[in-house]
């Protein structure tokens, strides 16, 4: 059937129309025109939405006051990112090259508990000096597009050539002290050197000056920022939003990946005890799993998930997963919930498996969602909402 003129032009408008629409409306809400199908899960049916994806291997996510988001990449690159997915790159001045080495590179970003007033945001990265490369942390101002007079306010004791475990979470407590993760370095025995950062946990004020109430504060030659040690590579960390208890999450070899609660001084057993076992041949590392003086941990998996990334969730719009423990899987490419009663993990549920890829950071959002970011060369920040459909 051939149109008039008429009709060809009210067709030729209705389309321009539409389109016009459906581009204000991609520019408007970006993510929603690519928002995945219904998944079920055990409590609630989601979905997810990409946010902004391209980025190279994102390591840590923190949310601005504005409703933008700052984003690590491994390569060394700060990354602004507004709720339409804009990318925006965020110059870090005065600090010596980020080197990407290895698991090592620009890794976890917090902001300061009082960043409104004070502007502060914490950095952890892979710093090359004498013997090597190590874990540092530099705080710094952010104002506009720039960090301003960054300064390093913790070095890892000693540098190495190894390629792996830098650790370096990134987390304040209710009460204002900067916990700051590390791994062993690959390098076993440093865990349970007091003598040496690897492996432990550190404790600091907010300006890198170490706690007078630290463990071992007043130890001779034991390094007076350890908080605790006995840790392979922590890469995990959260606070119970019903406690303020920190929460941790560790790699461990063959299996053997840890859920603690770490206590002032403890020794949590790395590599001496272990519930993992050496690659390839699947021998004992160690002990075994228990000795007198070390800790258990709270919950473990065998096979490794290898997590990365930790959040409770205590907000309203997963009103079922209230309580709920968080954490990403790499290996299994996968999120996975953990119910929780008191400081015992009673149910696992997983999530997402095969949609998305490594997932390197889990994080609620000040909208109550939850947010995810995918370890590769083309990575993606993801929001995780209710399923519209229900």
């Amino acid at each position: 059937m051939r149109l008039n003129t008429k009709q060809s032009e009210n067709n030729q408008l209705f389309l321009f129309r539409l389109m016009a629409a459906y581009t204000l409306f991609s520019l408007i809400f970006p993510t929603l025109a690519c928002a995945a199908a219904t998944i079920e899960t055990e409590k609630h049916s989601i979905t997810y939405q990409i946010v902004t994806s391209g980025l190279s291997h994102p390591w840590s996510l923190a949310f601005l006051p504005d409703g933008r988001f700052l984003v690590t990449e491994r390569n060394g690159q700060l990354k602004r990112v507004d709720t339409q997915g804009n990318q925006e790159k965020v110059l870090i001045e005065d600090l010596s090259p980020i080197e990407q080495h290895g698991q090592g590179g620009l890794l976890d970003v917090v902001l300061h508990p009082d960043f409104k007033d004070n502007r502060w945001v914490y950095l952890s990265f892979a710093e090359k000096g004498k013997g090597g490369y190590g874990t540092a942390v530099a705080r710094g101002k952010l104002i506009d597009n720039r960090i301003n007079g960054a300064e390093v306010i913790f070095r890892m004791a000693w540098k190495t050539h190894s390629t792996r475990h830098f650790g370096s979470r990134l987390i304040f407590d209710n009460e204002g002290f900067l916990y700051i993760t590390l791994g062993d370095r690959g390098d076993r025995p440093r865990a349970q050197d007091l003598g040496d950062h690897a492996g432990s946990l550190i404790r600091l004020h907010d300006d890198g000056s170490i706690p007078k109430d630290n463990p071992f504060a007043g130890r001779l030659f034991a390094k007076k920022e350890i908080y605790s040690y006995g840790h392979r590579n922590i890469q995990g960390a959260a606070i119970h939003p019903d406690t303020g208890e920190l929460w941790i999450h560790e790699h461990g070899p063959q299996g053997g990946d840890e859920i603690n609660i770490p206590l002032p001084g403890k020794n949590y057993g790395w590599p001496i005890i272990t519930y993992g076992a050496n690659y390839g041949t699947g021998t004992k590392i160690g002990e075994g799993t228990h000795k007198t003086g070390m800790e258990q941990p709270v919950y473990h998996w065998t096979p490794s998930i290898a997590p990365s990334g930790m959040a409770f969730y205590d907000a309203d719009r997963f009103s079922h997963w209230k309580g709920s423990l968080f954490v990403g899987s790499l290996k299994f490419r996968l999120l996975t919930r953990l119910e929780l009663d008191g400081e015992q993990v009673i149910h696992e549920e997983r999530l997402l498996s095969g949609e998305l890829g490594r997932i390197r950071d889990v994080r609620q959002g000040p909208d109550g969602l939850l947010y995810l970011l995918t370890d590769d060369d083309n990575g993606k920040l993801v929001r995780v909402l209710p399923s519209p459909d229900r």
